[in-house]
């Protein structure tokens, strides 16, 4: 029986690691548990499982949400320059233990989106996920890559909750063929050592 020490399970599931950022280190996937390495490859929405794993509801806290027209064209969202983006900063916390889950950046090509879906973008304590599901919009994910980062300009919100060391994810929502949406997840790389709030 050959040996499982080379086995990386990740290896076709993230499309596009080729291309991680450079400020992203590789991540030891041994050293991670299973709910760490559930979080990297998950495909459905985090926010339920987060709540299905650790037995607490989350809030979802927007940060900022801004909207401009792009400078020079965007691969991962495959719009050229001069397409109207939005780029959206939230995190997802606990609601009784306060603890940080997940805090997520994404750009969105607003002109692939329903104006419903623009709309409820803006309401605070609407994730992305929960928005395109409840509108039934028929989408994909593509998982692009992942590592690990020490981040030092957080928002003053996350900087609170976090000593800055994550574990992170890129990945694709794709709607009618094309990419609708580029989020970077970013996952509290000491989760798990935070005791219970249960």
């Amino acid at each position: 029986m050959g040996s499982t020490t080379s086995f990386d399970p990740l290896t076709r599931r993230f499309v596009a690691q080729f291309a991680r950022p450079a400020e992203l280190g590789p991540v030891n996937l041994r050293a991670l548990s299973p709910f760490q390495r559930a979080l990297l490859v998950i495909d459905g929405t985090v926010t339920r499982f987060i709540e299905v794993y650790t037995l607490e509801p989350t809030t979802t806290v927007r940060i900022d949400q801004v909207r401009f027209h792009i400078t020079e064209d965007h691969p991962w969202l495959d719009v050229k320059e001069g397409a109207e983006v939005g780029l959206r900063r939230v995190f997802i916390k606990g609601q009784h233990s306060g603890r940080l889950y997940v805090y997520a950046i994404a750009s969105v090509a607003l002109d692939r989106i329903p104006p419903e879906v623009r709309r409820r973008l803006e309401v605070q304590g609407e994730s992305l996920g929960k928005v395109l599901n409840e509108n039934r919009m028929e989408t994909r994910r593509e998982i692009l890559w992942y590592g690990k980062e020490q981040v030092a300009d957080l928002p003053e919100a996350v900087a609170e909750l976090s000593d800055g060391a994550f574990f992170s994810r890129a990945y694709r929502i794709i709607h009618n063929g094309e990419p609708i949406a580029l989020i970077n997840e970013k996952f509290p790389a000491r989760i798990e050592e935070q005791p219970s709030p249960y």
